[in-house]
């Protein structure tokens, strides 16, 4: 990606710098927890005056429900810090990172074996373990890995399932995982299956909660007659729509908590990606459609919109965003990802905000006005993900990308 100072150009079209919205707060010098509060980083507006919003205390005893489990409502993912977006951390930093996170108050903590691959994991768990009982630790099996780390494809077989639980139990220094997640659907196994084998780790004490990850309508029912789903993680942000379709209305109906993965859009929603910025091989959005050039500026009316709400708030673009899924339903639990402790911060801040129904109906009607231009995901990626998650046509009537089982005779 082009430098900072690279970026500077692009000034005029009303890019903005995150480090300078936001200061480089850590623990030391702004980050301060009182009881049931916490003091994130003072945050600055373009004209450098202190934000209201930042000067707010975070109420850190917020929660919402995935099954039995309680979290903040604004998680973390932690895959950016192995694995997606360049180069990993420097592990001491990923470590230092998580810790402070929940030294700030955040308890949900995001990750998956197939991040590094393996590395994400890890890093979780050297950070988290001294502090476990405190946090909810959510991971994913799904994908066959070789030994050199590599994903060859996708294996939810139920060997593989325990296979991979043993490893997260053992990368993340722990004996139990919160919530085990499919990753992603396997076209080879009966979601039955899948959801067997997971309610048997349950019963033996070794998982809590069951959830599926890029699934639609009717893989999510399929799974839940079997056990219930406590949480479903697919894409969803003001930009994307999908899970509009099918997938909000039967969480809804069945109780189940939304996780939005990818909530500001790969970064481009908080308005810091310069639409003249250019991404390294390692980089996922370098096979990202709507991260050419020719998309970044067609899509940068959505950001001038997500900008006008937040002057209002004296928010960013990004927290806007946020708050527009935690206004959405009182079950959508968004987990953004981030290497940077003041980014942090600003995402827990989002739960500050109240966007009125005004502020709703004005997203709204701006988002109906645009044109999103490109795919949210590389060809291949799109084709893994679940019937009904797609945009594409719904599961409804299907068994989704899940074979049925194969009857006993």
């Amino acid at each position: 990606m082009k430098t900072e100072k690279d970026q500077s150009s692009n000034q005029g079209k009303g890019w903005i710098n995150r480090r300078k919205f936001i200061t480089n707060a850590t623990l030391a010098a702004g980050g301060l927890v009182l009881g049931q509060y916490a003091f994130g980083g003072v945050a600055a507006t373009k004209n450098g005056s202190s934000s209201a919003l930042s000067n707010q205390l975070i109420n850190i005893s917020q929660r919402r429900k995935l099954g039995s489990l309680e979290v903040f409502p604004v998680g973390i993912g932690c895959m950016n810090a192995a694995w997606g977006f360049g180069d990993p951390m420097p592990r001491k930093d990923a470590v230092r990172l998580f810790r402070d996170a929940a030294e700030l108050g955040q308890n949900f903590f995001d990750t998956a074996e197939a991040y590094g691959a393996w590395l994400s994991e890890e890093m979780v768990g050297e950070a988290l373990e001294p502090i476990r009982k405190d946090v909810i630790i959510a991971t994913k099996f799904g994908f066959a890995i070789n030994d050199q780390g590599n994903i060859t494809g996708l294996n939810s077989r139920p060997e593989n399932i325990r296979k991979a639980t043993e490893g997260s139990l053992r990368r993340l220094k722990t004996d139990y995982i919160d919530l085990l997640y499919q990753h992603r659907v396997d076209p080879q196994v009966p979601i039955e299956d899948v959801a067997g084998t997971v309610q048997d780790l349950i019963k033996e004490g070794k998982v809590r909660e069951f959830g599926l990850s890029g699934v639609g309508e009717a893989t999510i029912r399929r799974a839940h007659a079997v056990h219930p789903v406590s949480a479903v993680q697919n894409e969803y942000s003001v930009w994307t729509r999908d899970p509009e379709g099918e997938v909000l209305a039967v969480c809804e109906e069945l109780g189940i908590g939304l996780v939005p993965w990818s909530p500001l859009g790969k970064g481009f929603l908080t308005g810091t990606v310069s639409p003249d910025s250019t991404f390294p091989e390692n980089d996922r959005r370098s096979t990202m459609p709507r991260f050419t050039h020719e998309a970044m500026n067609a899509n940068w009316a959505l950001i001038e919109l997500l900008q006008r709400v937040g002057e209002k708030h004296n928010a960013t673009p990004g927290q806007v965003d946020l708050a527009w899924l935690l206004a959405r339903k009182p079950f959508i639990v968004p987990i953004p990802g981030t290497t940077q402790l003041d980014h942090l911060q600003e995402n827990m801040h989002a739960t500050n905000i109240q966007l009125s129904e005004a502020d709703m109906q004005e997203i709204e009607d701006g988002y109906a006005s645009l044109t999103i231009v490109g795919e949210r995901a590389a060809p291949g990626v799109l084709a893994g993900l679940d019937i009904g998650n797609r945009g594409i046509r719904s599961s409804k009537g299907t068994h989704g990308l899940s074979p049925l089982p194969t009857k006993n005779e």
